[in-house]
């Protein structure tokens, strides 16, 4: 019996039937509609926008929320595959639903009040608002406590002044979820991107994320009512429970970016002929292909497990840290890796793995650095902090 390269422990045989459904026709979306665009996306620096709506129709947006809202009801695993398969794609794609599902529909269901959830939920799951995350300042990278953005109460209102930086969907956005310092402690605002006041200039020169939307925010006396304000979460838990449902998914993410390079590397491998035979045939090449299969077979038995957790209700920050550091590593050791197996060929978007390389450069870099992750682990281990 041949064992699939891609999956050698059988994880597959793992899912239920139901999770392997939602595995099938997000990967099936993802052959037949973002593949054959999505090398161009990246050379044009272009976010394939005609693809939300189906997105949207396949349930991918809010996937894990109750169908009261919009949502599909999916549980944990179900959206690892989702994301998985997205990033299979491509990471930026990938981050648009994370974004839309992770960082602005959870907090509204986590925090808002019944009105914000079915005045703004069903419309975002159906891709017809799109939102954007603001948390990330230029100066505070990895220090969110060291917020400058600043909302001040004024009557019934409140009045925002501030900035955001590297916001994924920030010119596509049609609400922003914004955190700011308050009186009472940090505090999260619904932020209509139409509202006097706010703007959003979106970044270029990227060599990473090309086929995402990336922007700085920009809010100059932004003035909206109570009635935005995220009623239920103060401090900075309300954006780090953002952040762990997020990093949640990213955690399944780069193993769909790392089976892309590696499928693709071993095909070309055993095409390519030199000094009169494949070099699959090569010791080098195949020592090199067989550590991916066995990384990529640990990351998805990782993720797998921590679904399973996160679906019990079990799962802690700290592991989902562990989950990122540890699939995000394999993943863009394996794009590099696959791209000095192709050569000269692995420097253009005819092939996926420096795409994949270098968009992994920021999924390794956002929602939390290698380096904290790290840091997160030593400090659960040890019982010291050295932050």
């Amino acid at each position: 019996m041949s064992l699939n390269p891609a999956d050698l422990l059988d994880v597959r045989s793992l899912l239920t039937e139901e999770e392997a459904m939602v595995q099938d026709t997000v990967a099936r979306f993802t052959d037949e509609k973002v593949l054959p665009i999505i090398g161009d996306c990246f050379d044009q620096g272009r976010f394939p926008a005609e693809l939300i709506p189906e997105i949207a129709s396949l349930g991918l947006l809010g996937a894990t929320l109750p169908e009261e809202y919009g949502g599909a009801g999916m549980s944990a695993v179900q959206y690892g595959l989702i994301c998985q398969e997205l990033e299979r794609g491509d990471s930026g794609l990938r981050s648009f639903a994370s974004v839309q599902s992770s960082l602005c529909m959870y907090p509204i269901y986590a925090y808002g009040n019944e009105a914000q959830k079915q005045q703004w939920l069903p419309r975002m799951a159906a891709g017809e608002v799109i939102g954007c995350f603001g948390l990330t300042e230029a100066h505070g990278g990895s220090d969110p406590a060291n917020m400058k953005t600043h909302a001040r109460q004024d009557g019934g209102d409140w009045v925002i002044n501030g900035s955001k930086m590297w916001i994924t969907n920030g010119n596509l956005a049609q609400i922003a979820i914004v955190w700011a310092q308050t009186d009472d402690g940090i505090q999260g605002f619904i932020v209509p991107t139409d509202t006097p006041g706010f703007s959003a200039q979106e970044i270029h020169k990227k060599m990473s994320l090309r086929a995402s939307v990336t922007s700085a925010l920009f809010l100059d006396t932004v003035r909206i009512p109570d009635s935005h304000r995220l009623p239920n979460v103060k401090g900075l838990r309300g954006p780090l429970g953002c952040l762990t449902q997020a990093r949640y998914g990213i955690t399944w993410g780069p193993i769909g970016a790392a089976i892309a390079c590696y499928l693709e590397t071993l095909a070309y491998c055993k095409e390519r002929q030199l000094f009169g035979r494949p070099l699959a045939a090569t010791q080098s090449a195949q020592m090199k292909l067989a550590d991916m299969a066995r990384r990529i077979t640990l990351a998805q038995l990782l993720v797998l497990q921590l679904g399973r957790l996160k679906d019990a209700g079990k799962m802690v920050p700290q592991q989902v840290s562990l989950a990122k550091w540890n699939n995000c590593r394999m993943a863009i050791d394996i794009a590099r890796e696959c791209r000095d197996l192709l050569g000269g060929a692995g420097i253009t978007t005819e092939h996926s793995p420096i795409r994949h390389a270098l968009n992994l450069e920021s999924v390794i870099t956002y929602e939390g650095t290698e380096t904290v992750h790290e840091l997160v682990i030593g400090r659960e281990i040890t019982g010291i902090n050295a932050f």
